[in-house]
C-alpha cells in the first residue's frame, strides 16, 4: 500500500476534505492530511486567499521532507504544494492534482513535468477556475490522464460544501484508488 499526503483548498482542512481523504484511505492506503492553516477554516475563497498569501513565506520555507517519497495530492489550491513536491522532491511515487493543476511550460511553470512519475488530474469540465482559467489545457500537457466530469462546480469533492457532487466525487475516489494502487 503507499503512503499519500492530501493537501486541502483555500476553505481549509474541512471535514468535507477528511472525508475525501477517507475515501482515499478505503483503498486501504495511509493519506497524510496536514492543516495547512493551523485550524483556521476561511468562511470564503477570498479569506482563504488572503490567509494563504500571509502564510506563504512559512510554507515556502517548510521543511516538506517528512512528506519525501509518497504521493502528493491537492485540491484546488492545495495543488500548488502538491504538484510543486511531486516536481521538485526525489522518490516521488505520484501525484493526484484535483480541480487545478500548474503549467509546466512558459513563464509561470515549476520546470518540466519528472520523466516516468504518473499523475491523475481531475476537474469539472466548465468549472470556472478550472476549466475557466487555464488549468485544464495545462493539464492536457501532462504525460498522465485526465478525467473531466460534468459540471460547473469547483470543489466539488468537499462533501461540506453545497459545490459537493457526490456521484463525480465517487468516480473520482475510485479512479484515484486504482491509481494508487497501480504504484
Amino acid at each position: 500500500m503507499a503512503e499519500v499526503v492530501l493537501f486541502h483548498h483555500l476553505l481549509g482542512l474541512t471535514d468535507g476534505v477528511l472525508e475525501f481523504a477517507d475515501g482515499l484511505r478505503a483503498g486501504g492506503h495511509t493519506v497524510h492530511t496536514p492543516d495547512l492553516f493551523g485550524g483556521e477554516l476561511p468562511a470564503s475563497l477570498e479569506e482563504g486567499s488572503a490567509l494563504a498569501e500571509r502564510l506563504a513565506p512559512e510554507l515556502r520555507e517548510r521543511d516538506w521532507s517528512v512528506y519525501d517519497g509518497m504521493v502528493y495530492a491537492g485540491i484546488s489550491w492545495g495543488v500548488m504544494t502538491a504538484q510543486r513536491l511531486a516536481q521538485t522532491r526525489p522518490g516521488a511515487r505520484g501525484a493526484l492534482l484535483y480541480e487545478a493543476c500548474l503549467p509546466v511550460s512558459g513563464e509561470w511553470a515549476i520546470g518540466p513535468w519528472p520523466e516516468g512519475l504518473p499523475v491523475q488530474v481531475h476537474g469539472m469540465d466548465r468549472d470556472p477556475f478550472f476549466a475557466g482559467e487555464g488549468d485544464v489545457d495545462a493539464a492536457r500537457e501532462l504525460p498522465g490522464e485526465l478525467y473531466l466530469y460534468d459540471g460547473d462546480q469547483h470543489l466539488f469533492l468537499d462533501a461540506s460544501l453545497p459545490s459537493y457532487d457526490g456521484l463525480a466525487t465517487g468516480l473520482v475516489l475510485s479512479r484515484s484508488r486504482a491509481f494508487i494502487d497501480s504504484l
